[in-house]
């Protein structure tokens, strides 16, 4: 028994060692707490799923890391949606909890206090729902956005209105430091696609539905129907609620949301996505993994148990935010570990408001470089904080549509705007959307206003060249009606533009109708803000272009001077000269000289129609290539060599004489008219009266190339302007007129046989085009609507109805009377000349071949000149293997003998071919005396050339023998 006992009572001591060193092994291994504040708004839904995703964060990230020394305890305030509320219950914080740091708050207006006192405590403010780009400007290193800063997305928005064209956007904001903080990073976004802003509209963010209603009424009274809304929940539902009830959600209207409401719109109510249906918006895109699906529903699951009215509620970026948030900050605690917690310096106050009496956290330093170098994979992506911003991420665009939404593209800021992430090479590319009025046609993004302001449009009045600008007054209905072509091509443009630009014509007149100034004065009233524009016949000056904007020019520019034609009644007699240019002449000349030396040269062995004496065969040449011209010489060429040259300038001369003869009967019959005047320094040296435009600068520019006030008279019309001209100066009239290409048009297509213009006599100018102030967004919009009518066909209807001719045929109203030269024939110069050479090539190398033992004989004692001598010898003689002379020789054999053979045997005279050929035979002779030994050879050998006469010859040629003798016997 003792025994037992003794058993027991150890079994009981161990019993009770064990069980003192588990609870002292618990309490040693035990995290630490380290209190952390939490100030959100926890009336919003979107702070009631952020505070859900922190405690869901800190109980995933202990549970996978047990083994951690340190734990965050939260104390979580409510700032009721009050910037002064918030900003005490983070004093609270700091000062009697002594938080290491603060997640919240909900707003940028409540974040831009928290964000100074966490500055002066050394306490981390991370803040996952406050995105106004204005709070970077604190630059306070304790400031973390784990979220995306509203300016990150303009890009995204801007490239939505690119995509589609729209010139213009209104932005609807919230009028607080959220709304506020995006607008100028949105303007300036803008401006990079070419799209304006001609309106904002803020928005309290108190605002009753009343107030929303008059903002809302105001803007369906302008022409603009492209809206960028940038507000939170509330109040962006109660807008688009309103907006359906009155109806801005139709046909025609475009409405884009930024991240503020995308990011939230899987938990809006079905019956504010009824109001959004066809709204575009923008929201951070999330890769989807597994991880967060099961974090999705595990969520869900817990959120409706601790939320069983919001049943409706969907986790949406801002949650997953808040649980990456909380997650940082524990990894981060952890490595500042607890060694040093607390603040320093710190003097206690019940008071709230003493701002002076909270000490300075001693960890503080240490726990933001530890947040700044944490880097992990969250659920919203990668979890990256540079100087105190999270990284940047993708966008998607979403379409409202049904009681959800769907995504229609994408946007980096690598790749910008595409249709998914694939498509790195198609930017501006969307998928399927449907607007607002349950339509798939793309809004033009502008409507006519139902009482919006109309651009005052000021327009010349003129008695005159009524074809640019015809103001006349209906007095049956006391209205004003403006037409003419610079009118209509003004709406014509207008019609291009992809908005609406009302305006109303309010012609520069006097109450009596007359004209209140030239145009100068009417353009500067645009100068002076009388008139938003011009539209006119106004032209664009350098000097006027100091006051005011011009569009690109809608007519030709330049201008000429105008003078009458008259009569060319003496004829000169060498008018025959004229139809060619000096070097034509001179081509020509010396191509018949040319191509009858071409021609001698190839037929002077073989024709005997080109051999006799020198004076005889030059004679000959020449008539034979001058006559060619006529087709008139008689001499016939046997060579094919001289037949194709023969055929070549037969070609050339042809081409050559028919555009003489067109030319020549031009000169003599078609120009009988010649401008009066060509010169404008003769109008100036003899005081003769010129023209102008009345009102127009052209005055000016007379002035400057010297003429007098009394030689300038004006004209209002081109019926004045003809007037005018048949006075002349010596009844007060004209002899010739400066203008514009454009009138001088309309003068010349009613008068178009009395007037010319002298090419000579121009002035340059840059054509009309219309007048807006300086720096007006119009021009450009304008300017490339002119280029998109001027280039087409509506450009050429509008000129057809004003300017088409119909007194005279078109044709050409400056005069031009050019000569032939030879840049339009040094061609066929060139095919003759070729052809010229070619033969002659040819001929030479035939030559050459033919005689090589003279020129190719291997004794080099006998002199160069003397062997080309020989070869001009030859060539002189007549070639008597030719076909031409073998005929002729057989036809004189056969006479000869019928005479000689029944008398007696005796044979004839050797034949000049074979005469010749045995006079050639002295190189070989020359050759063999040189070999032989025993021959005395002379030192100096001379080729002498012996002319005798053979007397049986039939043709009573002399011939050549070619003999050697030695050079001290000759």
């Amino acid at each position: 028994m003792e025994m037992m006992k003794k058993q027991r009572g150890d079994v009981g001591a161990r019993s009770l060692v064990l069980f003192c060193s588990l609870i002292l092994r618990l309490y040693l291994v035990c995290p630490q707490k380290v209190n952390v504040g939490i100030v959100l708004d926890l009336s919003e839904t979107t702070s009631k799923i952020g505070l859900s995703c922190i405690n869901m964060s800190l109980s995933d990230f202990y549970a996978s890391h047990s083994h951690y020394s340190t734990s965050l305890l939260f104390s979580v305030r409510d700032s009721h949606s009050h910037v002064v509320t918030a900003a005490a219950q983070a004093l609270d914080l700091i000062k009697t909890e002594q938080v290491e740091a603060i997640i919240g708050p909900s707003t940028s207006m409540e974040a831009n206090f928290v964000i100074n006192l966490g500055d002066k405590a050394h306490v981390p403010i991370i803040t996952f729902t406050a995105t106004s780009p204005s709070l970077a400007s604190l630059r306070s290193p304790y400031f973390f956005r784990i979220a995306q800063s509203d300016s990150d997305q303009v890009n995204a928005i801007s490239s939505i209105v690119e995509a589609f064209g729209w010139k213009a956007a209104v932005p609807i904001y919230v009028d607080d430091d959220y709304g506020k903080g995006v607008l100028p990073f949105l303007t300036n976004a803008l401006q990079q696609v070419n799209a304006r802003i001609p309106y904002q509209s803020p928005i309290s963010a108190s605002a009753s539905d009343t107030d929303i209603q008059a903002e809302l009424y105001k803007l369906m009274t302008m022409q603009t129907r492209v809206f960028v809304v940038h507000m939170s929940e509330n109040p962006g539902t109660r807008l688009f609620t309103i907006a359906k009830e009155i109806g801005m959600m139709e046909k025609g209207y475009v409405w884009i949301v930024s991240d503020g409401l995308g990011n939230v719109l899987n938990s809006l109510d079905s019956s504010v996505k009824e109001s959004m249906q066809g709204v575009l918006g923008v929201r951070t895109y999330v890769p989807q993994t597994k991880r967060l699906e099961d974090f999705r529903v595990r969520w869900k699951r817990q959120f409706v148990q601790d939320n069983p009215t919001l049943v409706d509620a969907n986790l949406n970026v801002f949650g997953l935010w808040a649980y990456d948030a909380a997650t940082a900050l524990a990894m981060s605690v952890e490595k500042v570990g607890t060694d040093n917690l607390g603040f320093s310096m710190s003097n206690a106050s019940a008071n709230l408001t003493d701002l002076e009496s909270f000490g300075v956290s001693n960890n503080g330093e240490k726990l933001r470089e530890a947040l700044s170098n944490t880097r992990f994979r969250g659920l919203s992506g990668e979890f990256s904080v540079v100087h105190g911003q999270l990284q940047a991420s993708t966008f998607e665009i979403i379409n409202v549509n049904g009681n959800g939404e769907r995504r229609v593209g994408v946007w980096t800021q690598k790749n910008g705007l595409t249709k998914n992430l694939r498509l790195t090479n198609r930017r501006n590319i969307l998928g399927p959307i449907i607007w607002p009025g349950d339509t798939s046609s793309v809004p033009k993004g502008w409507e006519n206003p139902t009482n919006g302001k109309k651009m005052k449009i000021g327009v010349p009045v003129r008695t005159g060249f009524s074809e640019f600008v015809k103001v006349s007054h209906d007095l049956s209905t006391n209205t004003t009606q403006v037409t003419g072509f610079s009118i209509d091509v003004f709406k014509a443009v207008l019609e291009v533009l992809p908005y609406a630009l009302p305006y109303e014509f309010i012609p520069f007149a006097k109450p009596n109708g007359e004209s209140a100034g030239n145009y100068n004065e009417l353009v500067s009233q645009v100068y002076y803000g009388n008139y938003d524009a011009v539209v006119g016949d106004t032209t664009i000056t350098a000097n006027r272009s100091n006051f005011v904007d011009f569009t690109m020019p809608y007519t030709e520019s330049g201008g000429t001077m105008i003078v009458p034609f008259i009569a060319n009644k003496k004829k000169s007699p060498w008018a025959f000269l004229k139809p060619l240019t000096w070097d034509l002449w001179a081509t020509t000349f010396f191509s018949f000289v040319f191509v009858g030396f071409v021609v001698w040269v190839l037929e002077h062995r073989i024709n005997e129609q080109f051999r006799g004496p020198p004076s005889h065969q030059i004679g000959t040449s020449l008539w034979f290539s001058f006559s060619i011209m006529v087709f008139a010489h008689r001499e016939k060429v046997v060579s094919n060599g001289a037949r194709f040259v023969v055929m070549m300038w037969v070609f050339v001369l042809l081409i050559l004489v028919q555009s003489y003869t067109a030319s020549l009967t031009s000169l003599l019959t078609v120009e009988q008219l010649h401008p009066s005047v060509t010169d404008v320094n003769k109008l100036i040296k003899n005081r003769l009266n010129v023209g102008y435009l009345e009102g127009s600068f052209v005055y000016g520019i007379l002035k400057g190339m010297g003429f007098q006030d009394f030689q300038l008279i004006p004209y209002n019309s081109a019926e004045n302007c003809d007037e005018l001209f048949t006075l002349g100066t010596a009844k007060g009239g004209i002899d010739a007129a400066f203008d514009e290409m454009p009138n001088v048009k309309l003068i010349l297509g009613a008068y178009c046989s009395k007037y010319t213009t002298v090419s000579g006599a121009s002035f340059k100018t840059d054509g009309y085009g219309y007048v807006f102030p300086r720096g007006s967004p119009l021009v450009a919009d304008i300017s490339r609507a002119i280029l998109n009518v001027t280039q087409g066909e509506k450009m050429k209807t509008i000129e057809n109805g004003y300017f088409k001719n119909s007194n005279c045929p078109e044709n050409d109203t400056s005069v031009s009377a050019d000569n032939l030269s030879l840049e339009s024939f040094w061609g066929l110069f060139l095919i003759a000349g070729v052809a010229s050479i070619s033969a002659l090539c040819f001929f030479a190398a035939t030559f050459l071949y033919q005689h090589r033992h003279i020129w190719l004989h291997h004794d080099a004692d006998i002199p160069m000149w003397k062997r080309i001598c020989g070869l001009l010898r030859m060539f002189d003689q007549k070639d008597m293997s030719s076909h031409t002379f073998r005929k002729r020789q057989v036809a004189d054999n056969n006479n000869n003998a019928s005479e000689c053979s029944p008398h007696s045997g005796t044979q004839g005279p050797p034949s000049p071919s074979s005469q010749t050929e045995s006079d050639f035979s002295f190189l070989a002779d020359y050759g063999n005396h040189n070999n032989n030994p025993n021959a005395n050879a002379p030192q100096d050998i001379e080729m002498n050339v012996v002319h005798s006469t053979v007397p049986p010859a039939p043709t009573n040629d002399t011939t050549t023998q070619v003999v050697i003798v030695p050079a001290n016997n000759s």
